[in-house]
């Protein structure tokens, strides 16, 4: 099992014809995912890795019946891509691109909850299902396996590094999903968590934080009623305050934010909190003895 995304997903690429849009689609297809076509308005003549290029999100699903798209579009046509998916009958967005307008993100999550549509991202690396052989993202195939951990992130390339150490430590996974970097990004903590918690096959989670923002402090809150084993690391220990460290999201403010607090909440509810990132694998095989 999965979630958000699995091998029912049939995805469309919006931006197919970029250059991150082509390589990302053939790393996709080369894992297995099912992408149907892509987005590219005035270049419906052409197709990518054999793939037909559509003008219209509208046509592209009346074709292919897809149901997810990931957006490759530059910044500021962000919202108006994800505008037109959504619209569209999509219920699976993944947003890659970074430096999109804060107000525009507003827009999107708040149209997402009017029409009911998962949203991943802003600023995220997307999501890999491994034991359903497919992704949406631009993380490396090949550092993941299938298994019952789902991991949920705020960072990418700390989420490739616990998630390969996972692997070589015999751990596979469920799903992974990247939150997104920015201050306003479609999913919560809890929102992934609460997917992990009605899946049976995930057994155990990884939660990769970092400093800045509430989301570990609330999402502490709601350990306090998961029900699965959790190990959390998170990002940013020798970050001083008010000092933005790489993500818009991560910067403490007024003592709000800060790693002691989200250390201490997730520790009270139950998590097995770590301080390195290699350390996740011996406290997962420590939460996970009886389970």
């Amino acid at each position: 099992m999965a979630i958000l995304l699995t091998r029912d997903s049939k995805i469309l690429v919006q931006g197919i014809t970029g250059n991150q849009g082509r390589f990302h689609t053939k790393q996709m297809l080369a894992y297995g995912a099912a992408v149907v076509g892509g987005i590219s308005p005035g270049k419906s003549q052409e197709r990518v890795e054999g793939l037909p290029v559509f003008d219209t999100v509208q046509e592209a699903v009346g074709t292919t019946h897809a149901n997810a798209s990931i957006v490759f579009v530059p910044a500021p046509f962000a919202k108006d891509a994800a505008f037109e998916a959504m619209e569209n009958g999509i219920k699976l967005v993944v947003l890659i691109p970074e430096h999109i307008p804060v107000q525009d993100s507003i827009d999107i999550v708040a149209r997402a909850q009017e029409l009911n549509v998962t949203v991943i991202g802003p600023n995220t690396f997307g999501l890999i299902s491994p034991g359903e052989k497919t992704k949406m993202g631009i993380m490396p195939n090949h550092i993941y396996q299938p298994g019952p951990i789902g991991v949920v992130a705020r960072s990418g390339t700390l989420s490739y590094e616990i998630a390969f150490s996972l692997t070589n430590g015999g751990f596979g996974q469920t799903t992974v999903v990247g939150m997104g970097g920015d201050p306003v990004v479609g999913q919560t903590f809890i929102s992934v968590l609460h997917h992990f918690k009605n899946d049976p096959d995930t057994r155990a989670v990884v939660m990769v934080g970092e400093i800045g923002g509430s989301a570990e402090e609330e999402a502490a809150e709601y350990l306090k009623s998961f029900g699965k084993p959790v190990v959390a690391y998170l990002a940013g220990r020798a970050a001083p305050a008010g000092k933005r460290m790489g993500h818009a999201g991560a910067i403490i403010e007024r003592g709000r934010g800060t790693l002691e607090s989200k250390e201490k909440a997730l520790t009270a509810a139950g998590a097995s909190v770590v301080t390195m990132p290699w350390q996740v694998v011996d406290a997962l095989r420590e939460v996970m003895k009886g389970v």
